[in-house]
């Protein structure tokens, strides 16, 4: 198979793979498809630097020598407009090299970054899952001085609470659950407990006074606790 078609094979796996995830809800299921995602990304990544290779070995065949290898980035910041989500990516004097080393591709749920050649490396990056469709057709690249900025153009202008649809998930899993049917005078109960467990005798004769006061006017039909 042509390495080209192998690539888009790949790109292709790790699309599905993504909304696979995001469609996964078993914790088991979602890390054996975390699982595979970093394989196809490793094999991606090989591919378009065997690639990369190849064409520079044809152009040169002395420069297989050269060849650079590949790292993966880490590290960015996002924030986004009505129109547009937008990443960052720090790379020291990445405007220095030729416009055409920077290759971004686009698809409706992921983007990878691939920056050719930059200190003697090539800096590659995939996000996957992105937390609502992108248009790639009006999603583009800015490289500016030590940045590459990933422009990602929404398809609305629904405002993103976060970058991924894994993220999401994450920030979910870590809400405290609460139960919907609870009585909201249980949680008052429980604060006057511990109110008056750690009171001193002035406090717990004041919560007792309290407490007899609004007994009373319960039996009288008003159910109010006065403080």
């Amino acid at each position: 198979m042509d390495p080209a078609e192998q690539i888009h094979q790949l790109e292709a796996d790790l699309q599905e793979l993504g909304s696979l995830l995001e469609k996964a809800e078993r914790k088991r299921a979602q890390e054996l498809l975390k699982q595979e995602q970093k394989k196809v990304e490793k094999e991606l990544a090989a591919k378009r630097q065997q690639k990369e290779q190849q064409a520079r070995r044809e152009a040169d065949p002395s420069a297989a020598s050269k060849a650079a290898y590949t790292v993966k980035i880490t590290s960015y910041a996002w924030d986004q407009s009505e129109k547009f989500v937008k990443i960052y990516l720090a790379l020291k004097d990445v405007h220095k090299i030729p416009p055409e080393n920077v290759e971004v591709n686009f698809t409706e749920r992921s983007f990878s970054v691939l920056v050719k050649e930059l200190d003697g490396k090539n800096h590659q990056m995939t996000i996957l899952n992105l937390l609502y469709p992108i248009d790639e057709k009006d999603s583009y690249k800015k490289i500016k001085t030590d940045m590459v900025l990933v422009m990602c153009k929404k398809q609305t202008t629904k405002k993103w609470d976060c970058l991924t649809m894994v993220e999401k998930q994450s920030k979910e899993k870590e809400k405290p659950s609460g139960d919907a049917n609870a009585d909201p005078s249980d949680g008052l109960m429980s604060m006057l407990k511990k109110i008056y467990s750690e009171g001193d005798d002035e406090m717990k004769r004041t919560i007792n006074k309290a407490w007899t006061e609004s007994q009373e006017k319960n039996i009288r039909g008003e159910n109010v606790m006065d403080f």
